[in-house]
């Protein structure tokens, strides 16, 4: 009697309670997916749009093409601070990546007190960009910091301060990201030398070879998506770098230190030129895009050789 019953069960399908908790996770994601796809895709659209047009002090809709685009890059300030964001990029992703892979490469060879001091490199990443820009902005200070103490202790002729000159104040706000994010790149690359195969190693090792030997042509090139995706990450920091600049330096001396993100919020809501701010804003976007599609193009790559090769 139940083998014949059991075939009309199956055949009736899952119970509303199957199906309700089935749903349940879609519906729970639903609204934030929702939000999100708007406040991408939608106001991305209209971004772009707003800087087609030319919209002022409020948003306008009358098409008027790329002007606004060769108004931008017909502007010093908007050149310099797109050169800045190469500079500091440059100096900020490798600074950060070199800080972070010697830092795990010591807490590699189990260290005493491992814990305490991937805690302490790690603490850095938990401060926001203001609090950090604002401590170190003290330090850069003559009247505050470095240069006040190290005068302080007999040395009347020294001079730190990096903030005040032209010339070096984007490099003050390259160190002081790299020692914000130099222990997230630590992280990343002990989790990766971890997880390298000790077998290999230990066949490295039988063959005579030294640790930076091992080091350089064994467990570095293992973790070599892991570098990828940490320089990823980290130019995703340095093309939307704002917050930081803004505490440490306020985009100066004069605007030796501006950056895209810092001239987008001038435009918008200290000049009032909407269009040429949504048109640097898009520019921001492209430069993102540089990073982010080949990455993601990459992965996917990735993932469908991993399973054909099995």
């Amino acid at each position: 009697m139940q083998s014949v019953l059991e075939p009309s069960a199956a055949a009736a399908g899952p119970s509303w309670r199957e199906r309700l908790a089935q749903a349940v996770p879609f519906l729970v994601l639903a609204p934030s997916l929702a939000a999100t796809l708007i406040y991408v895709f939608v106001f991305t659209g209209w971004t772009l749009y707003i800087s087609l047009s030319n919209s002022s002090l409020l948003p306008t809709y009358k098409f008027i093409g790329l002007k606004p685009y060769a108004d931008l890059w017909a502007n010093t300030r908007w050149n310099i601070a797109y050169h800045n964001l190469f500079i500091f990029s440059a100096f900020y992703v490798v600074g950060a990546m070199a800080v972070g892979l010697l830092l795990a490469i010591v807490i590699d060879q189990r260290v005493r007190g491992e814990a305490i001091w991937r805690t302490i490199f790690l603490y850095p990443l938990a401060v926001s960009f203001v609090v950090t820009g604002t401590v170190w902005s003290w330090l850069y200070t003559p009247d505050t910091g470095i240069q006040l103490f190290v005068r302080s202790l007999g040395w009347s002729n020294f001079t730190f301060a990096l903030t005040t000159d032209r010339n070096l104040a984007l490099y003050a706000i390259v160190i002081t990201g790299i020692w914000q994010s130099s222990g997230f790149a630590m992280a990343l690359f002990l989790a990766g030398l971890r997880s390298v195969d000790q077998d290999i190693i230990k066949a490295a090792q039988i063959d005579g070879a030294g640790v930076f030997r091992i080091y350089a042509r064994v467990i570095l090139p293992t973790i070599a998506p892991i570098f990828l995706a940490v320089m990823v990450v980290l130019l995703q920091f340095a093309i939307k770098t704002f917050d930081l600049a803004i505490a440490l330096t306020n985009g100066g001396p004069g605007i030796a230190t501006t950056f895209p993100a810092i001239y987008v919020y001038d435009l918008m809501f200290q000049r009032g030129q909407i269009a040429q701010g949504a048109a640097a804003a898009i520019m921001i976007l492209a430069a993102l895009a540089v990073v982010l599609v080949p990455y993601s193009l990459w992965l996917v790559w990735r993932k469908r050789r991993e399973g054909k090769n099995g």
